[in-house]
C-alpha cells in the first residue's frame, strides 16, 4: 500500500498532471453534450479536474427544485444503453463521474461515441 501510494504521489506530482486530467474531464463532457444536442435530447454539464457531473437538463440547475427537475426515466435509459455499449457511469442520476490519468483520448471518444448512439433512442 505504501509503494502504491509513493508511486500515485510521483504521478501526479508531474507538471500539468492536473491540467491535463481536467482537459479530459472537459472534452468528455463536452462531447456528452454535443452529442445530446444532436439527438435533440437536453444535458448540460460541468466538471473541475477529473470530476465531472451532468443533468437531463437544459442548463445547469442552481437549486435543488431545478435539480428535481432532471428526467429520471431518461437518465435510467440513458445508464443502461451506455452500459450495453460497454461503458459504465454512476447508476444514480446525482452521483459525480470521474476520469482517471488511465483514461486515453481513444477512451474519451469511445464514450462520446457510445453516447451518441444511445441519445438517439432516447
Amino acid at each position: 500500500a505504501t509503494a502504491c501510494g509513493l508511486a500515485t504521489l510521483a504521478e501526479i506530482s508531474k507538471p500539468g498532471f492536473f491540467e491535463a486530467l481536467g482537459r479530459k474531464s472537459h472534452r468528455l463532457v463536452q462531447g456528452l453534450e454535443q452529442a445530446a444536442r444532436d439527438a435533440g435530447v437536453p444535458l448540460c454539464g460541468d466538471s473541475e479536474g477529473g470530476m465531472f457531473g451532468f443533468f437531463l437538463l437544459d442548463q445547469l440547475p442552481q437549486n435543488y427544485g431545478q435539480v428535481m427537475q432532471s428526467d429520471n426515466a431518461r437518465f435510467n435509459a440513458f445508464f443502461h444503453g451506455m452500459l450495453s455499449q460497454g461503458v459504465y457511469f454512476a447508476p444514480a442520476l446525482y452521483e459525480a463521474g470521474f476520469v482517471s490519468a488511465a483514461h486515453s483520448d481513444a477512451d474519451i471518444d469511445a464514450t462520446i461515441a457510445a453516447a451518441r448512439t444511445v441519445f438517439k433512442t432516447l
